[in-house]
């Protein structure tokens, strides 16, 4: 792991409001490694004593969607969120689809961190083969969901 990456594993002087609720969207697409992100997540918000939610779209292309409207079905109630964090893998195929995906998804969370009054983590890997997926889900880059988490921490 980069030092880079070790200083986002950094939670020294976190403090978390003691309600706080975390809603992590995240995709049936590739199933297994979306999994080990989630895991990595949910391991780093209990540490923390943080609540979540999980919520799940069938892909990366409806995170923004998904987010967009469980916010707008919570914004007024007492569990709304105080982060989103999306979670999913887009893996290189063999025609532009890859580009159109990572392109759509990595927009759409530019504009929800630019109109919902809450936080979006980018947690989505766009990698191009199943060894860079494993090398960010507990490999020699850790676990990207930890990162996501802590990151959703250091925002709220």
């Amino acid at each position: 792991m980069s030092a880079n990456s070790n200083s986002l594993l950094n939670t020294t002087g976190i403090q978390v409001k003691k309600d706080a609720c975390v809603v992590i969207v995240r995709t049936e697409w590739n199933d297994a490694i979306v999994g080990a992100l989630e895991t990595g997540c949910k391991k780093i918000l209990d540490a923390h004593q943080v609540a979540y939610k999980v919520v799940t779209v069938p892909g990366a292309f409806e995170i923004p969607f998904g987010i967009k409207r469980y916010w707008e079905q919570h914004k007024y109630k007492d569990d709304k969120p105080h982060a989103f964090i999306a979670l999913g893998c887009v893996l290189r195929g063999d025609t532009p689809h890859f580009d159109y995906v990572c392109k759509g998804v990595t927009d759409g969370v530019v504009q929800l961190n630019l109109l919902l009054p809450v936080p979006t983590i980018f947690g989505i890997l766009t990698v191009d083969n199943q060894q860079q997926a494993d090398e960010r889900i507990g490999g020699k880059h850790g676990n990207k969901g930890e990162e996501a988490a802590i990151t959703a921490l250091k925002m709220i």
